[in-house]
């Protein structure tokens, strides 16, 4: 049996990896490491967090997201609510203040919030006296994606002090990106960026990361690289000249792995554009450990509001087994 030996931490909201410091990344991912087992076994549900009310707030669109936290608030045995825009009162002009309050009435525990406005989760801290978890606001930050990326790269690499990560692609649209540096950089980790000239963020040089100009040159030296999506729903004009050119200039292709080490891996947050930011011998590649960042999603996720919830007092780590 399986007992949750870490001690809540005192997180009263997860709004930003910018809110956290580097133990309290350690005790995020050494959570997850102990729930793992229970995220990935047959019994797939313990007590912890019974008689628990998790809220997804998803208003935009992102199944993979909304089904990860679904699954981890579910293995951990509390009840969840799905609240999406589409067809809700947000459709038909309710303010986000009602809709806090309307969540508010309805006894809620906590609230997972995805929107296309950056501080939305922040706003709704200021509501609600409920934990406030960000699943990804605007082009701010994602931290529970950049979280479960790191802990993916410790279970390959070990300790990520010292080792060099590149991250390739769409750094102006990603909150993606911006999460992961801060994590990265918590942990100590080297973090190089590689970009067409225009996705890149007027502010990078201030991120604390190397800038590269041409992605085979960094390739030897890696230990992981990190593919961003190109993410051509944000896109109103023409950032690069065709899919067909990015993928020559800054995509991950078959001649591109065999320049990597022998312990480099690949990742992406997905989902995939399969021959422009990665090729599919890429993808389906051993060095690539895409599905296995999906399956710690869930118990990243799951670690979170056990840290979150349990924080509040009303459940037992050790019924967690």
């Amino acid at each position: 049996m399986t007992a949750i030996a870490t001690e809540p931490a005192p997180m009263p909201h997860l709004l930003g990896i910018d809110d956290l410091d580097t133990a309290q990344v350690v005790r995020i991912l050494d959570t997850a490491e102990q729930l793992l087992p229970i995220a990935t076994r047959e019994r797939n549900t313990v007590p912890t967090l019974r008689g628990k009310v998790v809220c997804n707030l998803f208003l935009e669109d992102s199944t993979r997201t909304r089904i990860s936290f679904d699954l981890a608030a579910k293995r951990l045995s509390a009840e969840v609510l799905n609240f999406s825009a589409k067809g809700s009162s947000v459709s038909k002009g309710e303010s986000f203040k009602d809709t806090a309050l309307t969540l508010d009435a309805m006894g809620v525990d906590c609230v997972v919030v995805r929107s296309g406005s950056s501080g939305a989760p922040l706003q709704l801290a200021r509501y609600l006296d409920v934990p406030i978890l960000n699943a990804g606001d605007g082009w701010h930050q994602h931290p529970t994606q950049a979280l479960l990326d790191v802990f993916t790269m410790r279970r390959h690499l070990g300790d990520l002090a010292g080792r060099h990560v590149v991250i390739v692609g769409d750094l102006l649209h990603s909150r993606v990106a911006r999460s992961e540096v801060q994590a990265l950089t918590l942990l100590g980790a080297k973090v190089s960026v590689v970009a067409p000239p225009t996705l890149l963020p007027p502010q990078v040089e201030g991120w604390g990361v190397e800038l590269v100009a041409d992605l085979d040159e960094v390739l030897p030296d890696v230990d992981v690289v990190y593919l961003l999506r190109v993410q051509r729903e944000r896109m109103h004009r023409a950032f690069f000249p065709s899919s067909r050119e990015y993928s020559r200039l800054w995509g991950m292709d078959a001649r591109r792995l065999a320049l990597l080490g022998e312990q480099a891996i690949v990742m992406h947050p997905g989902p995939m554009n399969r021959g422009v930011e990665i090729s599919g011998e890429v993808a389906d590649s051993d060095r690539a450990v895409i599905t296995e960042q999906v399956t710690n999603g869930i118990a990243v996720r799951m670690a979170c509001l056990y840290l979150l919830l349990a924080a509040r007092g009303g459940s037992d780590a050790e019924e967690a087994r």
